[in-house]
């Protein structure tokens, strides 16, 4: 059932029409990479349609560029799937390759990674195109969001290992880290080739918008993805956390992470009602104050891209048969392990 949830998304957003060019070469460039090792993983992978999220959460972005954000895409949901720590020393390995992931953004664009496997081969790579054309601002900001990211995933092994149960406060904080949503809004400037003033960035509003946006992505997130979760053992998520603060069932949890996330959505919509008072206050001109829009704009693409993608990816389908048992004796979380060299 939590696939089939549907909220009341008050806005609509526009789809890229770049599907068939950018999905053909993305695909291609998975197998080349090694992202996928075995049949049975691309398979898999295709199953996710990521290419369809790519689309919808950056409408604007060129053919060419659209290309380079599906391959950043799947990066992180492989990576997300090598997190099973059963296999002796796989915590240290994910916790040395999320290391790598992070200093690559620090590094000179172009250069080689000194902790080779096929996820830091790809990053590297894609990287180099991210950053193009970008200022330092953009690239320190972008770098600081995705560290948050990739170090809130490093102690979610962590949590797990040493069966920390998180309240629901302390998990809506740290969904806010893992759900990596601030460094995907970074990304939808690259998109459109533009940058948020650096003012208005860090203006309070523009601030509390960024976390109500990626708190309703996260818990929308946990809501779509809870079955497949369910199947991993996975307690890492919204309902499951409310079934064991509330003490509950799963369908008073689910009604209940349904609520908590429309109540979001909404005070996202108030904040984004804020924006031009802002503007003002900030003594923005014409060009900046369209700036800020289209930052804006990426913040509803995403909030109703990932929501439509989410409704039919293969990823989360309840009833779909799970590599999970493949995996496990593999001794990782995904059909082909993509930390060994």
């Amino acid at each position: 059932m939590p696939q089939d949830v549907r909220f009341d998304i008050p806005f609509t957003t526009p789809v890229s029409e770049h599907l068939a060019y950018a999905e053909d070469r993305h695909l291609r460039w998975v197998r080349d990479m090694e992202l996928v090792r075995s049949q049975e993983g691309f398979d898999e992978y295709v199953t996710w349609d990521l290419p369809q999220a790519a689309i919808r959460t950056y409408p604007y972005a060129s053919a060419e560029d659209m290309v380079v954000l599906m391959n950043w895409f799947s990066l992180a949901f492989l990576f997300d799937d090598q997190f099973d720590t059963g296999k002796p020393g796989r915590a240290d390995r994910i916790a040395e390759v999320a290391r790598e992931l992070v200093v690559t953004t620090l590094r000179p664009a172009g250069s080689l990674p000194r902790v080779v496997c096929p996820i830091t081969r790809a990053w590297a790579q894609v990287w180099e195109h991210l950053s193009d054309g970008m200022s330092l601002p953009w690239r320190t900001r972008f770098s600081a969001s995705w560290g948050r990211f990739l170090v809130a995933h490093s102690e979610e092994i962590d949590v797990a290992a040493r069966g920390v149960v998180l309240g629901l406060d302390e998990y809506t904080a740290f969904r806010r880290r893992t759900v990596g949503i601030h460094h995907s809004i970074d990304a939808g400037e690259r998109s459109r080739r533009f940058e948020v003033p650096v003012q208005a960035q860090a203006h309070p509003v523009m601030i509390r918008l960024r976390d109500a946006a990626a708190d309703t992505i996260g818990f929308m997130n946990d809501i779509h993805s809870f079955e497949r979760e369910a199947r991993r053992g996975d307690g890492h998520n919204l309902i499951t956390v409310l079934q064991r603060a509330h003490g509950c069932s799963r369908e008073d949890a689910t009604a209940e992470a349904i609520r908590r996330t429309q109540d979001r959505l909404t005070d996202y919509m108030r904040l984004e009602s804020h924006v031009p008072q802002m503007c003002d206050e900030l003594r923005l001109g014409d060009g900046e104050r369209a700036r800020v829009q289209m930052g804006v704009d990426a913040i509803r693409h995403w909030i109703s891209g990932n929501y439509q993608w989410a409704l039919t990816s293969g990823r989360y389908t309840a009833d779909k048969v799970s590599p999970a048992a493949v995996a496990e004796k593999r001794g990782y979380g995904s059909l082909d392990d993509l930390l060994s060299a």
